[in-house]
């Protein structure tokens, strides 16, 4: 089951009011989002976005009250025009996956599971797959220290060279063979996976991620009113330095009013309930 991040403390912040309306841009499962429209209901309209084809699926079965849309929240104000809607007091966007993208979607997310490697969070552009077996050494050791600040990246970009003259790399379980092999011994007993970062730096690449965040932000703050408010939960530092600095720059313009000075991490009593969540950071900015 999918446990909504920090649900308490976003609703708390955001707080969403009855007639008001708010965007859900990554709208996933649906957690966040049913939470905001119990308070804005009666009179108030949610937009739920996600580029997820069976997320919006699920979500128009259990429920006819959202209005979703799949698409990039990087589209978001012409998505915005397109549906009319407005005016715009909140909005949210989750940047993490959920379990069941994680586990469930068949697309090589996780290193857990032997799956393909497509790892894209639509349907469209280059694979995972795609990519490591085209890209040459110097583009691949910058995507994985770009992406994930991974210490062994010239390592494993040069193993993955290597492996790929044999034989196609197309399978999760094959990456992660690769990827153990090419570190060494002590990374492989160390907090976290010796795949994590390599990992997420391909799903960052294959999705543009990182730009697509940017330019979300930009439209976001253009498309809300004033006093509306912006909340972003981010799962690495790529994100969330990305995020801090947006609302520091438009602070500095008395465009944005931080509301969060730190971000706002998952208590004790969450991290037990949802380990995934110990990543979580959640900044919050109100538009002046």
């Amino acid at each position: 089951m999918h446990i909504s991040v920090l649900a308490k403390e976003v609703l708390a912040l955001l707080d969403p009011k009855t007639g008001e309306n708010f965007i859900d841009a990554t709208v996933g499962e649906g957690g966040h989002a049913f939470s905001i429209l119990e308070k804005i209901y009666p009179g108030g309209k949610l937009l739920g976005i996600d580029l997820d084809k069976r997320a919006i699926e699920n979500l128009k079965e259990r429920s006819t009250e959202i209005i979703l849309v799949r698409g990039n929240f990087s589209f978001l104000k012409k998505i915005v025009e397109e549906k009319n809607f407005g005016p715009v007091s909140g909005i949210l966007a989750d940047l993490g996956l959920s379990s069941n993208e994680l586990e469930n979607s068949g697309k090589g997310f996780s290193f857990l599971k032997d799956e393909v490697l497509d790892m894209r969070l639509g349907s469209e552009g280059q694979t995972a797959a795609e990519l490591i077996n085209s890209y040459g050494f110097e583009d691949l050791k910058e995507i994985l220290e770009k992406f994930a600040e991974e210490k062994f990246a010239s390592r494993i970009a040069k193993k993955i060279i290597e492996e790929r003259k044999i034989k196609p790399i197309v399978t999760t379980f094959h990456l992660v063979e690769i990827i153990t092999q090419a570190t060494p011994a002590f990374y492989h007993h160390q907090r976290i996976h010796p795949a994590t970062k390599t990992f997420q730096a391909l799903r960052i690449a294959v999705n543009d991620e990182l730009n697509n965040l940017a330019s979300f932000l930009g439209q976001a703050l253009e498309i809300l009113i004033p006093g509306g408010r912006l909340a972003v939960i981010s799962f690495h530092s790529l994100e969330d330095r990305i995020v801090k600095n947006f609302f520091r720059e438009n602070q500095r313009k008395s465009i944005l009013k931080i509301l969060t000075k730190k971000p706002v991490r998952p208590g004790p009593e969450e991290l037990v309930k949802n380990p995934r969540s110990r990543s979580a950071r959640l900044r919050i900015a109100i538009k002046i």
